[in-house]
């Protein structure tokens, strides 16, 4: 097998774990819940949970991939010896990843094809009405031969970059990527903000109400608050692993596992300065749920000056932020893929790019040829029940085994998982924490497991 490649920097490790928690989730799902669950109340709760649940458990992680020096399906072998009771994970950890791919992929396809509708002025002939817009939408679904060209972009485009040295491919394309999405997001909200109206959106995003509180159910808030905080960091299928253990010890993992938290959430937090002030702005609602990117954005941008222009550089972002985390999730795959067979990474990128180009297809097909699943729940597609197994059990599930192997004595252990996390300078892990990792975070990633099982049946 070849030799473990390295990271080449500090700056690049941050942006490539930040590149593969910062996707669609931040700048779609993120705005859209916010607008559900009452705007800068909801926000607050966010925060809270990323600090005492997301940062955590990306630290552990980070310090199991960086210890091992493996990636997750070989990282148990490494950290203890009783491997067998853990290293299934390991390979769940690759299954969860190639199923994300299976239909992120093609969700990154419509950002690519959506680029080309804004840049080619196909919504400048489009009446505003909203069934006018969601039919490009849906015409856009309808025709599958199309959709498979634009998939086929994405898978080898990214194999692509993932083929070459590390530091010369992935993270050089990765700080490019991700620099230019920093300063296309930040051109975007100053944008938003200046238009007429955009006082009432920000008021709504950023000011805490107590009406909007009530209406939405605080628990409800809180539930919603808690997942969020917890997927948008893409944790429990060891990305967080892999990329940990391309670093060197230099840097404590809690203050990176920080940084990280806070460029994601930079991101989502700016995509609602950039979605609430417009929506306000045009008198349209924010929380229209999963339609806002695709129809009522679209319906933004054609009534804006200047929006077919505004329009092809959100969805130019979009598109950055999307193949930024299949760059992310395709390295994940060839790190596993190569330590299970010894290929060379020229090899595994040629086989797993056909592979995932085929896994895909059943999401791609399953908005036009394929019938909804309504043996499982009505109306679901593919991509529906592939983002259940992924985001509400092996995301959940991988994360409750990372905290008890790093908190508990039949695992590696807190003190090993101590030990490692503050190597280097920064923020450090302290005693105080052993009781809280080993007994509350088990608890609270335990009722994220439990609700996000149910949730789609209740």
């Amino acid at each position: 097998m070849e030799k473990r490649e390295k990271l080449g920097s500090r700056l690049g490790f941050i942006l490539l774990s930040a590149g593969c928690a910062i996707g669609i989730g931040n700048v779609w799902k993120f705005p859209y819940i916010t607008g559900q669950y009452g705007g800068g109340i909801f926000v607050l709760i966010y925060l809270l949970f990323l600090v005492i649940m997301g940062i955590p458990v990306m630290s552990m992680e980070f310090s199991l991939g960086r210890a091992s020096q493996a990636s997750p399906v070989k990282m148990y072998d490494k950290l203890t010896d009783k491997p067998k009771r853990w290293k299934w994970h390991g390979y769940a950890s690759l299954v969860g990843n190639i199923l994300l791919m299976m239909f992120y992929t093609s969700v990154c396809g419509w950002m690519f094809q959506y680029f080309c509708y804004m840049l080619t002025g196909k919504f400048d002939t489009v009446e505003k009405a909203p069934d006018a817009v969601a039919g490009v939408f849906d015409g856009m679904l309808s025709q599958p031969w199309v959709l498979v060209i634009f998939l086929a972009v994405v898978v080898a485009l990214g194999f692509l970059v993932c083929s070459f040295d590390m530091q010369k491919g992935l993270e050089s394309v990765t700080k490019y990527l991700m620099l230019a999405l920093l300063a296309l997001i930040i051109i975007l909200a100053v944008n938003s903000c200046l238009l007429d109206g955009a006082s009432e959106g920000l008021k709504f995003y950023l000011v805490p109400s107590l009406d909007r509180m009530k209406e939405a159910g605080l628990f409800n808030i809180i539930v919603a608050a808690m997942n969020q905080a917890f997927f948008t960091l893409s944790l429990g299928i060891g990305s967080m692993a892999i990329f940990g253990s391309f670093i060197g010890k230099e840097r404590s993992l809690l203050g990176e596992s920080v940084n990280v938290a806070v460029l994601d959430t930079f991101v989502a937090f700016t995509s609602g300065l950039i979605i609430f002030p417009a929506c306000f702005s045009f008198g349209i609602t924010p929380d229209a749920g999963p339609s806002l990117i695709f129809i009522t954005l679209p319906r933004v941008f054609m009534e804006m000056t200047g929006g077919r222009i505004w329009g092809t550089l959100f969805f130019v972002f979009m598109s950055f932020a999307a193949f930024s985390t299949v760059l992310a999730v395709f390295q994940n795959i060839i790190s596993c893929v190569q330590e299970l067979t010894g290929w060379s990474k020229k090899k595994t990128c040629l086989i797993g790019g056909i592979g995932i180009f085929v896994l895909a297809l059943p999401c791609l097909f399953g908005f036009n040829l394929i019938p909804t699943l309504d043996f499982i729940k009505d109306g679901w597609t593919v991509l529906d029940l592939e983002d259940y197994l992924v985001s509400n059990i092996l995301l959940p599930i991988g994360s409750l085994v990372m905290v008890l192997f790093c908190s508990h004595k039949f695992g590696w252990g807190f003190k090993n998982y101590q030990q490692e996390a503050n190597l280097g300078q920064g923020l450090k892990v302290g005693n105080w924490m052993r009781i809280y990792c080993a007994y509350v975070l088990p608890l609270i990633v335990g009722a994220i497991l439990v609700y996000g099982v149910i949730s789609p049946f209740i």
